[in-house]
């Protein structure tokens, strides 16, 4: 405001001053014109070749870094495109031989997707449950569907059919957290209030066949491995309670910590387990060792709603800063991220081929991220090898939304 009107000011003197200030600018004028005519003389071939020299080498990059531009759009996709959904997504999860994807919603829904790297088409709207779909499930050869939700009840739907097959009305006294399938008969549910049941579809009508309550918050996931000797389920509490499925009873609870552990998985050949927690840590234990971890790693300190392996190796968690983060485990490396949404990351899933990972965020979209460069991840330093491990936490992998700066313009050097 100041400088505008100063400028006000300084243009009323010069109007008042009249022919004296108008002989003055004239002769200013003149002064002026023939310096820079003088200049203009004087400006040897040199510095011509020279200054032309430098606008041919700024137009020769801008040109350069326009096509690095449009080769990165010009791409063709390597993944679906995303999907932007009208509910909440509670879950979701890739069928095992087809591609086919199913979104769990907080009306109660389950929408299925039949996905391609051009395209992703609604095939069907499954109204299952009268509550929010918390976990859902495919039979180990997706014939069958397992839904279960706030209403506590557990629905199980006919794939081929699309018809409801078996339905638990009140299977728990508390909404049901989470669901897995152990094998073709054998399902076990988790609940807010820590009990775990085991159903067998061969039973008639809807009573579990075993039951226990050793936790006192909710059942945040379960998880088995292929011998199917214990059943591993963590929780709120910040403990795992494992079960003895062949003999039916507790088999050990590990000591409690003092963050939500959240969500499991397998890795080196079914031989360690995997837990992610509230509070970003990686817990790593032996198989049939759950009462205390082997090992711990830390993260970003960023909560760690839910994780998928990737490899034998390779984890990518699901955080709540809205990141998707690939780890390698052993030995322990954070390699960056692998994808990005804007809001919290609440659930991922991998395809059956291995080739794509789908995210579900808060905003209600779904994202695809093409995963197949992992397999070259696998030989990473060696344990003494050093390396940045702030850096390595916001490294962005090819998978992911962003690119560093240092890989965009690395073919303009």
């Amino acid at each position: 405001m100041c400088k505008k009107r100063e400028s006000l000011e300084t243009s009323k003197e010069h109007t008042m001053d009249g022919d004296s200030d108008t002989d003055s600018s004239d002769v200013s004028m003149s002064d002026s014109d023939s310096e820079s005519e003088h200049s203009e003389m004087n400006v040897s071939p040199d510095d011509t070749m020279e200054k032309e020299s430098d606008m041919e080498e700024n137009e020769e990059e801008e040109d350069e870094t326009i096509k690095a531009i449009r080769n990165e759009c010009n791409k063709e996709r390597d993944r679906p495109p995303n999907i932007q959904c009208e509910d909440f997504i509670t879950d979701l999860c890739f069928h095992p031989e087809q591609d086919l994807l199913a979104v769990a919603s907080i009306v109660g829904d389950v929408l299925l997707y039949k996905y391609t790297t051009n395209e992703n088409t609604l095939e069907e709207t499954l109204e299952l449950h009268t509550k929010a779909c918390r976990d859902i499930e495919f039979s180990h050869n997706g014939d069958l569907l397992f839904s279960t939700s706030k209403d506590k009840s557990i629905m199980i739907t006919d794939m081929n059919t699309r018809k409801l097959l078996r339905f638990y009305d009140s299977a728990h006294d508390s909404p049901i957290y989470c669901i897995t399938v152990l094998d073709e008969n054998i399902f076990a549910t988790g609940d807010d209030d820590g009990t775990i049941k085991l159903w067998d579809l061969r039973e008639k009508g809807e009573t579990q066949i075993w039951k226990t309550k050793k936790n006192e918050d909710y059942i945040s996931d379960i998880i088995t491995n292929e011998a199917k000797q214990y059943l591993v389920c963590s929780s709120g509490d910040g403990s795992l309670t494992t079960i003895d499925l062949k003999n039916r009873n507790v088999f050990m609870q590990s000591e409690e910590y003092d963050e939500d552990l959240t969500c499991l998985g397998l890795f080196r050949s079914e031989t360690k387990l995997v837990a992610g927690s509230s509070k970003g840590k990686l817990y790593l234990y032996n198989w049939s060792e759950f009462g205390l971890h082997s090992d711990a790693f830390p993260g970003p300190k960023t909560a760690i709603n839910a994780l998928v392996p990737i490899t034998e190796n390779i984890v990518i968690t699901a955080c709540e800063d809205g990141n998707l983060r690939a780890t390698h485990l052993f030995p322990h490396r954070h390699l960056g991220i692998a994808g990005q949404h804007s809001l919290s990351v609440e659930n991922v899933d991998i395809c059956n081929t291995g080739k794509f990972i789908a995210s579900s965020s808060h905003d209600n979209e779904i994202r695809f991220w093409n995963i197949e460069y992992f397999e070259d991840f696998e030989k990473v330093s060696q344990k003494h090898s050093k390396h940045n491990r702030r850096k390595e936490l916001k490294n962005n992998l090819p998978s992911s939304m962003m690119k560093n700066s240092s890989d965009f313009f690395s073919g303009l050097c």
